[in-house]
């Protein structure tokens, strides 16, 4: 005698071929969506990584000038001031009989970094046009520019070059 099964069951002995050939082309199609993704993101961290060094840097030279000595009793300049597209220069010998600029354009590499230029600008905001606006007598802007080229990814044209800029008003003291 046979066993005798449910109505509405079956015999499933197991899967057929048609059913493994759709699953292997799901996972595939799956495969290559994620496949396409991580090359875009790892650009995009590479770039937050550049970024992220840029923005240090320049904040590393904002702290320099702000340690700089500028007061007006006794009569100590060490920020300076740039003539035109130079660095800063300490005015007269206020600055500890200093000559030369404490806060040199670093356009061959910054030390350890050696993909990035910076550059830092001081200008006086004793006339006008002032700085963004400001004129004040005692008042100065520095500006640290850092520079760099992301890295090319995908074989495409060389990226543009970048540059990340912060601004920081200084008060004699």
């Amino acid at each position: 005698m046979r066993p005798t099964r449910p109505p509405g069951l079956r015999d499933e002995r197991g899967v057929t071929l048609i059913e493994i050939v759709v699953a292997v082309a799901v996972i595939a199609i799956g495969l290559m969506g994620v496949a396409a993704v991580i090359p875009v993101s790892s650009s995009a961290v590479q770039e937050g990584s550049q970024l992220s060094t840029a923005a240090f840097l320049a904040e590393q030279m904002i702290e320099r000038a702000r340690a700089a000595a500028w007061s007006a009793e006794p009569a100590i300049d060490c920020l300076g001031v740039s003539a035109g597209d130079a660095a800063p220069l300490p005015t007269g010998s206020t600055c500890h009989g200093a000559a030369t600029t404490r806060f040199p354009d670093e356009t061959t590499g910054v030390n350890g970094h050696p993909g990035y230029e910076r550059t830092v600008r001081v200008s006086s905001c004793e006339t006008a046009p002032g700085c963004a606006g400001v004129i004040g007598e005692g008042l100065r802007r520095a500006v640290v520019t850092v520079r760099y080229t992301p890295l090319a990814t995908g074989g495409g044209a060389a990226p543009a070059p970048r540059a990340i800029q912060l601004e920081w008003l200084a008060a004699r003291r």
